[in-house]
């Protein structure tokens, strides 16, 4: 295993993913319990909004063993994450994504924060010991929603 000062350091929780039967419904339910908007509809699945975050209503198509339940992890370095993944032996999940499973079968998703639209303050970043920014994508998308 990799020294600590190579491994990459958790900064917070990106989202979560949850399989739903019926989307429509799912959302349905949400609404039913939460003042809540949509950051995105697309067939299959819906995005609620928490501003930096959200959470995903995932509908798995057919039979599944939680293919598409998973959270996605915030890292300062996301290449640094894979290295350690690789060096451990755990295996990472076919896609374009870095996404693994832990030992009791949780997927977990790796983003890296300077990629994303999820922000920390200054002032967390600080007392978190961490100098990071943020790609201009990620900028234009807190910009789109007035967080930036």
């Amino acid at each position: 295993m990799s020294s600590e000062s190579t491994k990459p350091r958790l900064v917070g929780i990106n989202h979560l993913a949850l399989e739903v039967d019926d989307v429509t419904q799912a959302v349905l339910f949400w609404r039913q319990l939460f003042d809540i908007q949509l950051q995105e509809e697309e067939p299959g699945a819906a995005f609620i909004d928490l501003g930096d975050q959200f959470i995903a209503l995932m509908d798995p198509s057919g039979p599944t063993d939680d293919l598409e339940r998973h959270f996605g992890l915030v890292v300062d370095d996301k290449e640094a994450a894979r290295r350690v993944l690789e060096a451990a032996g755990v295996e990472i999940l076919p896609g374009h994504r870095l996404d693994f499973r832990d030992p009791f079968g949780n997927r977990i998703q790796v983003v890296q924060y300077d990629q994303i639209q999820f922000a920390k303050s200054d002032r967390i970043l600080r007392g978190m010991g961490l100098k990071l920014g943020k790609s201009e994508s990620a900028r234009a998308e807190l910009n789109s929603k007035g967080l930036a």
